[in-house]
């Protein structure tokens, strides 16, 4: 059984507040900064215990540049971000999977990948790829620059311990142990070839966890996304003992764990060990997909509805990164670089279910290669205060076809009201506001895509076109 550890950790993040305006009576003075109790609008004590009050947000390298990301690219896309995207909530950049490989592909995984490993069988970054990373300073320049531009810094890691490591019987830093002592090698990760598992019963499996933390909060490391940890196989022991480690290292560590979908039975374990987990397996630029990996858009309804009420402040269901805008010059997945193959309603369709459901938002595209289009999507104060702030976020209509979610907003007498068309068909909607849990008869109705009051309304009555969807404010 895993035991539960006290929250020791402390807000490290201070979320700028979102310059919004709206129509009526909602003025920006009277937005609360920060919702942190689904129950009640505000509990502002919370704020001041929890890493992550508020979904994080923020890009990942994986969508754009697989594993083959360099430190050039890294801070091009950290610099647009802090132009561009800084000032809206958006704070995280986080170099994904095989930095420390030399001979990197777009997908990962390979069997001959050649690694860089230090004396103490920890993975360093590629110093070919980050050039800042040579003679042993590992990210800590690259975390360190991020951080001057008002950012936060990540990382991603794999569960156990590399076979390197563990053939060459390297010490582990800061204890007795070797890394065979720590190595379970017939548990290894199903898809990837980088590590043994590691043997939860022997105190050297800790001690390797311990003296990669170690390493990482010494370059300055604010977020961990850990692989191959949260579904098929659920390793509740690997994500007991990262997250203890990185606990003991004092540096307040946002820890996302990955792939999904992780056990939903398992939600407690989640909340007392990571801020985040994910919901399903790689979501990429598809409308449907009728395989495990990758996801499309059109598979994310109904877990985002089972999930959405299991959020909570600092603990977060995550449905997967924002396969918008361009992703190249090496995805992940899909073969060449390409415009996302969402259309622009689909995208905005993902954008607005991830932040109904109040999901982390990571965006996976080529930041500096954003059109005027896809800027707008992601720097749309209205609507990203609807995945900071809101709560008791549920679906209350769903179906093949029309599919209706409702928020609170912060402010009494205010919701928001999402309405998604999966069909291939326009639909025409009508819904009176009580059919919707709604009390009131009558709302001002505001439309946060079109940046439109739309007037008072006594139902919600549109026409929507297929993979579409409208965003609403509703105030009394």
């Amino acid at each position: 059984m895993l035991r539960t550890f006290p929250l020791i950790r402390v807000l490290l993040i201070s979320i700028p507040p979102l310059i919004i305006t709206f129509g009526g009576a909602w003025e920006p003075s009277s937005i609360h900064p920060i919702t942190n109790d689904f129950s009640s609008p505000v509990n502002a004590e919370a704020s001041d215990t929890v890493l992550a009050p508020t979904p994080p947000m923020g890009w990942n390298s994986w969508d754009s540049f697989g594993t083959t990301v360099t430190e050039t690219d890294v801070r091009a896309n950290a610099e647009w971000m802090a132009r561009n995207l800084k000032s809206y909530g958006w704070q995280y950049v986080v170099v994904d999977m095989e930095w420390f490989v030399a001979n990197p592909t777009p997908e990962g995984n390979s069997k001959n990948a050649r690694y860089h490993i230090d004396g103490d069988g920890r993975y360093i970054p590629d110093p070919a790829r980050f050039l800042s990373s040579a003679r042993g300073a590992g990210f800590k320049p690259l975390a360190d620059y991020i951080h001057s531009l008002g950012l936060k810094f990540g990382i991603h890691v794999l569960r156990g311990i590399p076979r390197e490591a563990v053939e060459k019987k390297l010490p582990i830093a800061g204890s007795p142990y070797r890394a065979d002592a720590a190595a379970n090698r017939s548990d290894t990760c199903p898809w990837n070839y980088d590590n043994y598992g590691t043997d939860a019963a022997k105190s050297a499996a800790q001690a390797y966890y311990d003296s990669i933390a170690a390493l990482y909060a010494s370059w300055g490391v604010d977020f961990v996304k850990a692989d191959c940890m949260a579904s098929r196989p659920y390793k509740g022991d690997d994500i007991r003992m990262l997250s203890l480690a990185l606990r003991k290292t004092g540096r307040p560590i946002v820890l996302s764990l990955s792939p999904g979908e992780a056990p939903i039975d398992k939600v407690a374990e989640l909340r007392s060990y990571a801020e985040m987990w994910r919901i399903s397996d790689d979501v990429w630029d598809l409308w449907h997909s009728n395989v495990a990996y990758p996801q499309g858009l059109n598979d994310q309804f109904p877990r985002a509805a089972k999930w959405a009420t299991e959020s909570q402040p600092g603990h977060w269901p995550d449905a997967d990164m924002l396969p918008i805008g361009y992703l190249g010059p090496a995805p992940g997945w899909g073969g060449n670089a390409r415009i996302s193959r969402l259309t622009h309603d689909e995208q905005r369709m993902l954008f607005t279910l991830w932040c109904m459901s109040r999901s982390p938002l990571m965006m996976g595209g080529n930041l500096p290669q954003s059109d005027e289009w896809t800027k707008a999507l992601l720097t749309n104060a209205e609507v990203l205060f609807v995945d900071q702030h809101s709560y008791d976020n549920h679906q209350v209509i769903g179906g093949d076809d029309i599919v209706v979610w409702t928020a609170r907003a912060p402010e009494q007498k205010q919701f928001f009201v999402a309405v998604f068309n999966r069909s291939e068909n326009t639909q025409a909607v009508h819904y009176e506001w009580n059919k919707l849990g709604l009390e009131d008869p009558r709302y001002n109705v505001r439309d946060l895509w079109q940046r439109q009051n739309l007037g008072a309304r006594q139902s919600l009555a549109i026409s929507l076109a297929p993979h579409s969807c409208v965003l609403y404010r509703l105030t009394r």
